[in-house]
């Protein structure tokens, strides 16, 4: 089993949640963080220049089993792409167990 973490554009979130969807990923957990990127650029709003150092993002932690790594992530970078700077980072980690609460299954089928 492998953990996704994504941290996107909260505009793209929509557009990414309905491509995971489409592909068979319909569970994940995601939250609004803050982070430090490489945008520089200031933005003026009705002539107040707003920092854009702290940079809101949406994270998504997603766990799939082996055989849907690949999709997920091809997935997620099709719909949240821009081409810009800020687009997000994608992190893949190993997960070694998974149970299931309700029944105390256990291994990948826990993730259906």
């Amino acid at each position: 089993m492998k953990k996704i973490e994504a941290i996107i554009r909260k505009s793209k979130y929509s557009k990414v949640k309905a491509a995971l969807h489409e592909v068979g990923v319909n569970f994940f957990s995601y939250w609004d963080v803050t982070g430090q990127g490489n945008e520089k650029e200031g933005h003026v709003y009705r002539g107040i220049n707003y920092s854009t150092t702290d940079i809101q993002r949406r994270f998504l932690c997603i766990v799939v089993n082996d055989d849907f790594e690949e999709i997920t992530i091809k997935t997620i970078i099709d719909a949240a792409q821009t081409g810009e700077i800020g687009d997000g980072k994608i992190f893949v980690s190993d997960i070694k167990e998974a149970y299931r609460i309700r029944t105390g299954d256990s291994g990948g089928d826990t993730l259906n």
